[in-house]
C-alpha cells in the first residue's frame, strides 16, 4: 500500500459471522493489527459500531464513550478486538487514531428505514423485536469520519457516531404507511432494551446532522415510490442475539 498521511479504515466483517466467526476474527482484528502498522506514522480514522456496546433501557439516553463495553455475539466481540489491536498498535508505536463507533447510517439504496420502508411497502411485517433505533445520514458519517482525523491521538480518540433522536420502530413505520398508501403489519413487541448510542460529544464537536430523522423517511419514501435501486443487503437491526 502507498504511504498516506490519513487513512480511513473501513474494513470488517459482519454479515456471515455467525456461519464464519473465524472469518470475522481474522478481518476484523487480524488485519488492522497489519494496517496499523503499515501506517503507525499516519493518522487513521477506523470505522466500529456501537454493537460493542450492552443493550440499554429504551428510557434513557443510550450508551456514552465513557460506557462499558459489553459485547453479545461473535461480531461484537471482534468488533471490540478490532478496537483493541488499534489501541494496542498506538500505545506501543505512537499510532494516532479516532475510533468511530457507527450507529445505523442510512441511505435511500441501504439502511434500517429502507429495511422498515420495503416491508411496509410489501405488505410484509415489521418485527418490532428491537423496537428503538438511532438513524444518521450517510453522508454525515462520511464527513464525522473525515474530520475525526484532525483529532487522531494516542491513545485513540473514541467518538459515538449516531442521529440524535431515539426512534420507535413501530412510529417509523407507521409513518411509512402515511407515505407508500399502505397499511402496516406488525410482528413481536418492543422490549424495555435496544441498542442505542448517546452521540451527544459528536454533535458538539461536528455540528447536528443536517437532515432530521423526519426528512430522512421521507427521502426514503420517495425513493422507493420512484422506482429507486436498493443493494438488497439487509441490516438484520431487529436481531438482539448478536448473531448476524
Amino acid at each position: 500500500m502507498p504511504e498516506a498521511e490519513n487513512v480511513v479504515y473501513m474494513v470488517g466483517a459482519k454479515f456471515g459471522s455467525d456461519a464464519n466467526p473465524s472469518g470475522a476474527w481474522m478481518t476484523n482484528c487480524v488485519l488492522p493489527s497489519v494496517v496499523a502498522r503499515r501506517y503507525r506514522a499516519s493518522r487513521l480514522a477506523a470505522f466500529s459500531t456501537g454493537n460493542v456496546y450492552p443493550f440499554t433501557p429504551v428510557t434513557g439516553l443510550g450508551s456514552t464513550e465513557d460506557s462499558p463495553t459489553a459485547p453479545v455475539g461473535e461480531y461484537a466481540m471482534s468488533c471490540l478486538g478490532r478496537e483493541r489491536v488499534i489501541q494496542a498498535a498506538s500505545l506501543s508505536g505512537g499510532l494516532r487514531a479516532s475510533i468511530i463507533r457507527l450507529n445505523y447510517a442510512v441511505e435511500p439504496r441501504y439502511g434500517v428505514l429502507c429495511d422498515i420502508a420495503q416491508r411496509v411497502l410489501a405488505g410484509s411485517p415489521v418485527d418490532l423485536s428491537v423496537g428503538f433505533v438511532n438513524v444518521v445520514a450517510q453522508r454525515y458519517a462520511n464527513e464525522v469520519a473525515l474530520r475525526s482525523l484532525l483529532l487522531a491521538d494516542s491513545p485513540p480518540r473514541i467518538i459515538n457516531l449516531a442521529g440524535p433522536e431515539i426512534l420507535s420502530v413501530r412510529a417509523i413505520a407507521l409513518r411509512f404507511g402515511e407515505l407508500l398508501d399502505r397499511e402496516v403489519v406488525f410482528s413481536g413487541q418492543e422490549g424495555e432494551t435496544a441498542l442505542l448510542s448517546n452521540a451527544a460529544t459528536c454533535h458538539s464537536l461536528f455540528g447536528y446532522p443536517d437532515l432530521a430523522a423526519g426528512a430522512l423517511i421521507e427521502m426514503q419514501a420517495d425513493w422507493l415510490l420512484a422506482g429507486g435501486r436498493v443493494l438488497g443487503k439487509p441490516t438484520k437491526f431487529e436481531r438482539n442475539d448478536g448473531r448476524f
